[in-house]
């Protein structure tokens, strides 16, 4: 099973504030959908609540401690352990957040699907630090002609450089 993030990331690791992602940036959705159609996605539980329903298209399993906690159409575990072992034979899980999500699962995951927004952000939940020397970055499409924002933007893809320095 590989493990991927996606994640949008401003320049000063925010990802998120007050429950919600602090730009809104139409062409990485419309990423998103594409990269996690078809794939179950890993999230949180105040992930999944500030998108409020189950993105369709995909398996939707929802990380809460809360075991009496049962949204309609998703899986939930209360461990990621849980979760993983109930998929162990996925080709791919998609980890969407939150921040406490991301930071257990960085040090097991195999690729990163980064939005770098080339901007500072107010904000509350971060990304996770992460070595540099363990990632190569195999895209980057900077977004040049986007007249929706103020900033500029880039779709990256990071490799972890080898296994043996997952954990």
């Amino acid at each position: 099973m590989k493990l991927s993030i996606v994640v949008a990331m401003a320049n000063n690791r925010v990802i998120g504030c007050d429950n919600q992602m602090p730009w809104h940036l139409s062409a990485d959705l419309k990423r998103f959908k594409e990269i996690t159609m078809g794939k179950p996605i890993l999230m949180g539980r105040k992930t999944f609540e500030s998108i409020g329903h189950p993105l369709p298209g995909r398996t939707n399993i929802i990380i809460s401690r809360n075991k009496a906690y049962s949204p309609s159409g998703c899986q939930v575990y209360s461990s990621i352990d849980q979760a993983l072992k109930g998929h162990e034979n996925t080709a791919e899980i998609m980890v969407i957040g939150g921040s406490g999500i991301y930071k257990a699962l960085l040090p097991l995951t195999d690729r990163i699907y980064l939005t770098q927004i080339n901007s500072t952000f107010e904000g509350d939940v971060f990304f996770p630090e992460m070595k540099n020397s363990q990632w190569r970055e195999v895209a980057n499409l900077r977004v040049i002609d986007d007249k929706t924002v103020s900033f500029e933007y880039c779709f990256k893809i990071l490799e972890r450089v080898s296994k043996s320095n997952k954990k």
